[in-house]
C-alpha cells in the first residue's frame, strides 16, 4: 500500500509502514508518529492501569487534531 498523504503530495515510491488508529488511512514513516497509549481496563468498581502504555500509530494529520487517545 501506499501512504495516503505522500499521494496527495505526488511523491512516488513511499511505502506505507502503518495504519492511523483514528482515520484509518495508510501512512508512512515520514507522515505518522508512534505514541505511548495507556491500557485501562475496568476491574471491579473502578479501573486496573497496566505499567507499560501500549503502541499506536497515528498520522501528523489526526496527532496535530489532539486525536492520539
Amino acid at each position: 500500500m501506499k501512504c495516503y498523504d505522500c499521494t496527495q503530495e505526488v511523491r512516488e515510491g513511499t511505502v506505507a509502514i502503518g495504519v492511523c488508529n483514528r482515520c484509518g488511512l495508510f501512512t508512512c514513516q515520514d507522515h505518522s508518529d508512534v505514541v505511548a497509549v495507556p491500557v485501562v481496563r475496568a476491574s471491579g468498581l473502578g479501573a486496573s492501569h497496566r505499567r507499560g502504555p501500549a503502541r499506536s500509530v497515528v498520522c501528523r494529520i489526526c496527532r496535530g487534531a489532539g486525536a492520539t487517545h
